[in-house]
């Protein structure tokens, strides 16, 4: 049903996520795009956030007077605790469920509202993370990207067959679908083959805008903490196995052992299971006084690390978008990065490019990185113009844009500009 002229449109926002820090980029989009969108103050939009019911408050800090939050629905597991109670589950339902539980994998569905985004009374369900729920409404899809398809064998046999149920399925049914890159965006054309017109490619701000104020005696603060060696690379990802950490250990054990340069490195981010793997690999390359594994570090200390960084290095094998990149351009350090998937979209000509496949290519734009001083104070000047570019209010007001595209809403002249230059 269209939204009326003078009507307010109101969209629900899926922030369903159960614990701060383990979504990484994601977490970061959604914390910026809830924070934007509330600060827009010509319009009559409202939006209600739905938030997972173990972690009801964490994105409170950033909400505006146009923004409420709601508990989510119970989960499966609450679900299937109430159902088992008065033994009312079917015999079909448990032989599938049993047999799941056999083979390891689960019987995978596209999950149903069941009525819950219906009740909030709202034009438009944006889920903004990879999460998709069937509804009676308009949707907004953000699949991020389809790595699954490019590296499977970083994917569980469980991930792959749950990505590749929900993933097409929520590009297919979504009214709209939104990705962080026009390279994304043709991924999905030509995996699923989803019409290019129905795809909006809108890059995001800068998340270390919203961090705390780096002062002078904050520096000295974490050099201190972390025992911080005086010059050093930067490079915050979780230890993801696409992160390609492991190559970058390597060229930087080459540089030592070749060429006698000893770079130190600094890594942040969450250290999920693939973790034990590179600690081994650190150990294996002698590699323990120039590496340093700082683990997740809060909000305002990333954006401090970003300040005495070098440079950052960014070898990742595979990104939807360019968080780190628009990060260190933000904060005023160098960038080098990998040539492929958005990665270029995003740091333009403002950056040193490599082969993230290459050894030999990472340890060559270490080497450049840390010896040439000409080379990193060009790349910090174009990279703070560069960054300019990429704005949170852009961002929101091409996102509210969309939600009024969706919900039948009139536009403005700025609303089908900002539209057009996605599509």
């Amino acid at each position: 049903m269209s939204v009326a002229d003078g009507e307010t449109l109101r969209v629900a926002i899926d922030a369903q996520m159960p614990a701060r820090g383990t979504l990484g980029g994601v977490e970061q989009f959604t914390i910026g795009l809830v924070h934007a969108l509330g600060k827009l103050d010509d319009g009559s939009e409202e939006y209600l956030i739905v938030v997972h019911r173990s972690n009801r408050d964490w994105l409170n800090p950033y909400l505006g007077s146009n923004q409420w939050t709601v508990p989510g629905p119970p989960s499966k597991f609450e679900a299937a605790k109430r159902l088992l109670g008065p033994f009312r589950i079917s015999a079909g339902k448990l032989w599938r469920f049993t047999q799941s539980l056999i083979r390891g994998l689960p019987e995978v569905t596209i999950p149903d509202s069941n009525g819950f985004y219906e009740s909030l009374g709202v034009n438009v369900v944006h889920f903004p993370y990879q999460h998709f729920v069937k509804c009676n409404l308009p949707i907004v899809y953000n699949p991020h990207d389809l790595q699954h398809l490019h590296y499977p064998q970083f994917f569980t046999e469980r991930e792959l067959a749950a990505r590749s149920v929900l993933y097409p399925a929520g590009c297919r049914s979504a009214h709209a679908v939104a990705t962080l890159s026009s390279w994304v965006k043709g991924d999905i054309v030509r995996q699923y083959g989803i019409d290019p017109q129905k795809i909006y490619a809108i890059p995001f701000g800068v998340p270390t805008e919203l961090y705390g104020v780096v002062t002078p005696g904050l520096l000295k603060k974490i050099v201190h903490k972390f025992r911080l060696p005086l010059s050093f690379s930067f490079y915050p990802a979780q230890t993801w196995e696409h992160k390609n950490h492991l190559r970058l250990l390597e060229a930087l054990a080459l540089l030592r052992d070749r060429n006698g340069l000893e770079i130190h490195l600094v890594c942040t981010g969450k250290q999920n299971d693939f973790w034990r793997i590179i600690k081994k690999r650190v150990y294996e390359l002698r590699l323990q006084n120039q590496v340093h594994f700082l683990g997740f570090v809060d909000a305002t200390e990333l954006r401090a690390l970003y300040h005495l960084a070098q440079f950052v290095i960014h070898p990742s094998l595979f990104e939807g978008g360019g968080l780190p990149i628009l990060e260190g351009f933000r904060e005023g350090a160098p960038v080098a990065c990998s040539n492929v998937t958005s990665l270029p979209e995003y740091a333009g000509d403002a950056a040193l490019y490599f082969d993230p496949t290459s050894v030999e290519s990472i340890a060559d734009a270490l080497c450049r990185m840390t010896t040439d001083v000409d080379l990193r104070e060009s790349l910090r000047q174009r990279g703070v113009a560069r960054v300019r570019q990429f704005t949170w209010e852009r961002t929101a007001k091409t996102y509210r844009a969309l939600y009024r595209k969706v919900a039948g809403k009139k536009l403005s002249d700025e609303d089908r500009d900002l539209l057009k230059e996605t599509t």
